[in-house]
């Protein structure tokens, strides 16, 4: 920590928080973090580098934190790196929001490269001696004409640095050794296209052995960036060969529309992190991670979204904060109800709410839920695996209580074991408003 200490003053925050060994948010209730760029470095910790949602009413903020960890259970926070705005204002040309950023060490620097929604001057740079900052006022890049977004550094094992960014095109160019200025010789433009390998933005560059991947947001199904995509080459500038999706987020909230990410490995497994969206808006996002698996001739096996992540399954036995479900049907959302607290509300009936997954290994014979409703009959319908498979429990709640105060409801199971998936169905009424906090068995 003494890395950290150094920087107390003007770094507003460091914390640390775990979830039952639960990884999926990342991030604690009340904290929105988005389109997280992984790296380990030579300290042996694994940060992230991302942008902050803070409303509905638009994506990102004026502000940057960092996130890390050093075994993938217990993550620690550093809070506003970098500003746009306020106080803290590192950005002397404008006052744009912050867009997603990525960053990079080299000779003992780590460089910060942002980006905003400006015309003129879209990506730049701030250096520290920490890779959690405080980052330095920042400096515009000079792009010669191409403002875009979504900047990406990747340092090659010649010690050669790649800038990357765009969006639905992406552009690639050689860094200078100074990691502030590109080569401007170098620049070249459809390194991938919406048409030939669904480009969308958010590209981000690593390699694996003998091949080069570049992972996206990814537009190839239903019209929507909502996968994470990737595509591969022999060489940095390409060409790339699209290999398809790692991970959709699709279905983790009503209204979500895009996902952003990076793929790294960590402590001898590979992992693709990501972000779902909450409050059924398209922002409020926040990261999460799964484990991924390589085939022998390099492409990657896409995976599911889950409620653990990069943990073992959630203890049923331990109270499963609703916030944990991986994927929602219907109207039900996430969403922040206290400072510290996230469920799941705005329930309708026909409304599914799905967590994968969860360990039963000591059999359980009752589940308790703590909820909150209005006037009209509900009803919770808990089963195992598929809402058509083993049906677990029903709780009924009657017209009242109707003062939509939080209470607790306790009922008998059918008797399970091992590791489940479990879905959560809803009925009601018209009348019916039904949020819920969590859940454990016993």
């Amino acid at each position: 920590m003494e890395l950290f200490m150094r920087y107390a003053s003007t770094i507003i925050l460091l914390c640390c928080f775990t979830g039952l060994d639960a990884q999926n948010p990342i991030t604690p209730a009340g904290r929105y973090f988005a389109d997280p760029a992984a790296h380990v470095r030579d300290d042996g910790i694994l940060y992230l580098y991302g942008s902050k949602d803070e409303s509905c009413n638009e994506y990102c903020s004026g502000s940057y934190d960092v996130y890390f960890t050093h075994d993938m259970v217990h993550w620690e926070m550093a809070e506003e790196v970098f500003s746009s705005r306020g106080i803290n204002d590192r950005v002397s040309y404008n006052d744009h929001v912050l867009y997603a950023p990525d960053a990079m060490e080299n000779h003992g620097a780590y460089y910060l490269y942002y980006c905003q929604p400006d015309p003129v001057a879209a990506e730049g740079v701030a250096i520290s001696d920490s890779p959690v900052g405080p980052f330095s006022a920042g400096t515009r890049i000079n792009t010669y004409g191409h403002e875009q977004i979504d900047p990406s550094v990747f340092v090659d094992d010649d010690g050669q640095a790649y800038y990357l960014w765009g969006q639905f095109s992406l552009k690639m160019a050689r860094m200078n050794p100074d990691m502030i200025t590109i080569d401007s010789s170098t620049i070249r433009d459809n390194i991938l296209t919406e048409s030939r390998h669904h480009f969308h933005e958010g590209a981000f560059l690593t390699r694996r052995d003998d091949l080069y991947y570049l992972v996206y947001a990814d537009i190839s199904r239903e019209s929507k960036p909502s996968c994470i995509g990737y595509a591969t080459a022999v060489s940095p500038f390409g060409p790339y060969t699209y290999r398809g999706v790692i991970i959709d987020n699709d279905g983790c909230d009503p209204a979500n529309w895009n996902n952003h990410g990076s793929i790294a490995e960590y402590l001898g497994q590979w992992y693709v992190f990501y972000h779902r969206t909450t409050h059924g808006c398209q922002s409020m996002r926040k990261a999460c991670v799964e484990p991924i698996f390589f085939n022998e001739d390099g492409t990657i096996d896409e995976v599911q979204m889950t409620s653990n992540g990069a943990g073992p399954p959630l203890p049923a036995a331990e109270m499963i904060g609703a916030e944990r479900a991986c994927l929602l049907h219907g109207n039900v959302r996430i969403e922040e109800i206290a400072e510290d607290r996230e469920a799941l509300t705005c329930i309708r009936s026909g409304d599914r709410a799905i967590f994968r997954y969860i360990s039963f290994s000591g059999g359980a014979d009752s589940v308790t839920v703590k909820f909150r409703k209005g006037p009209g009959m509900a009803r919770i319908v808990i089963a195992a695996d598929k809402p058509w498979h083993e049906r677990l429990a029903a709780i009924t709640l009657d017209e009242s209580p109707a003062s939509y105060d939080w209470t607790e409801a306790s009922v008998p199971i059918n008797r399970v074991e091992g590791n489940r998936e479990l879905w959560l169905l809803f009925y009601g009424d018209e009348k019916m408003t039904l949020d819920i906090d969590w859940l454990y068995f016993h």
